[in-house]
C-alpha cells in the first residue's frame, strides 16, 4: 500500500486528471463499495484500487481490498479521497477500471439513443433502466454528459457493465444506417405509448432535459410517441419517461414470452 497525503504527489495529480477526462485517459473511476464489489464480482479489470485514510479502517472496505489481491493499493488521505471524488462522505474506496473501446458496426436490434441529455443522473439513471429492460446497446450523441464519468458511473449502480455504450455517435446516420422503427419521444402529439406495438426490436430516442428530441432527429423518427400525463402536469423527467416507455415495450414482450431483441433474454 502507498500512501499519499501530497497535492504535489504525481499519482494523485494524474487522478484528478483522470477524473476530468476518463475518455481522454482510456479510464475511469468506478468509487463506492458497490461499484468495487460490482467490478470484482464481474471479473472486470482493476488497474489501481484506491482507499481513503478512513476508509482502510472499515471493515468491508478491507474485505474487497483483499479480494482484490494483489493490485496496486494506493491510500489517500482523507482530503485529498475527498478532492478526488469529489463527496463530502465519501464510503473510502474506489477502482480505476478501464474504459472498454466502443463497439462499431451495425446494431442487432433494440438500442437506446440519448440525444444532448447532459444532467449526468439522468444519464445513469437511464442506463440503469435500459440494462434492468434487457437492452444492449446504448448510444450517446454530441451534448450528452459523459458515460464514464463519476457521477454518472454512481448513477447507473453498475449498468455499464452489462451495456455496450457508444459516446459522440451521429444519431442521425445512426438511424438512417437501419431498417428499423424509431420511436422519438415528445411531449405531446404523439402516438400514445400503450397504444404503440413494440413487440419487434426498436430505436428509442430521448431528448435534452428542456427543449427534448431536436427537430432534425425527430423528423427522422418514423413514429413519434407521447406518455398521457395528468391534466396540468406537461411531462416527464427524461429518465422516468425512459423507464416508462423501456417497461412497456418489456411488459408487451414478456407477455408475447419475448426477450428485447438483441440484449440479455432476463
Amino acid at each position: 500500500m502507498l500512501p499519499i497525503a501530497s497535492r504535489q504527489n504525481p499519482r494523485f495529480k494524474a487522478l484528478r486528471a483522470l477524473v476530468e477526462d476518463p475518455r481522454g485517459h482510456g479510464a475511469a473511476l468506478a468509487d463506492g463499495l458497490h461499484l468495487v464489489a460490482d467490478c470484482l464480482e464481474r471479473g472486470v479489470a482493476i488497474r489501481q484500487l484506491l482507499t481513503s485514510e478512513s476508509g482502510s479502517r472499515n471493515a468491508a472496505v478491507g474485505m474487497l481490498v483483499a479480494r482484490a489481491g494483489d493490485v496496486e493499493h494506493i491510500m489517500l488521505s482523507d482530503a485529498l479521497y475527498r478532492a478526488v471524488t469529489g463527496i463530502s462522505a465519501p464510503t473510502g474506496i474506489a477502482a480505476v477500471i478501464g474504459i472498454p473501446v466502443p463497439a462499431e458496426g451495425p446494431l442487432p436490434g433494440d438500442a437506446v439513443l440519448l440525444d444532448a441529455v447532459q444532467d449526468a443522473g439522468n444519464v445513469g439513471a437511464m442506463l440503469r433502466t435500459a440494462a434492468a429492460a434487457g437492452i444492449r446497446d446504448v448510444l450517446l450523441g454530441p451534448g450528452c454528459a459523459g458515460a464514464w464519468t463519476l457521477r454518472v458511473l454512481r448513477a447507473a449502480q453498475g449498468a455499464h457493465f452489462s451495456l455496450a455504450i457508444r459516446e459522440q455517435v451521429d444519431l442521425a446516420a445512426m438511424i438512417a444506417a437501419h431498417d428499423r422503427p424509431t420511436i422519438a419521444t415528445v411531449a405531446s402529439g404523439g402516438v400514445d405509448i400503450y397504444d404503440a406495438d413494440l413487440s419487434g426490436p426498436v430505436f428509442w430516442l430521448f431528448g435534452n432535459e428542456g427543449a427534448g428530441v431536436s427537430p432534425g432527429l425527430v423528423a427522422a423518427a418514423r413514429i413519434r410517441a407521447t406518455i398521457p400525463v395528468a391534466a396540468g402536469t406537461e411531462s416527464l423527467n427524461v429518465a422516468a419517461a425512459a423507464a416508462v416507455c423501456l417497461f412497456e415495450a418489456r411488459r408487451q414482450r414478456l407477455k408475447a414470452k419475448r426477450p428485447a431483441f438483441g440484449g440479455p433474454s432476463g
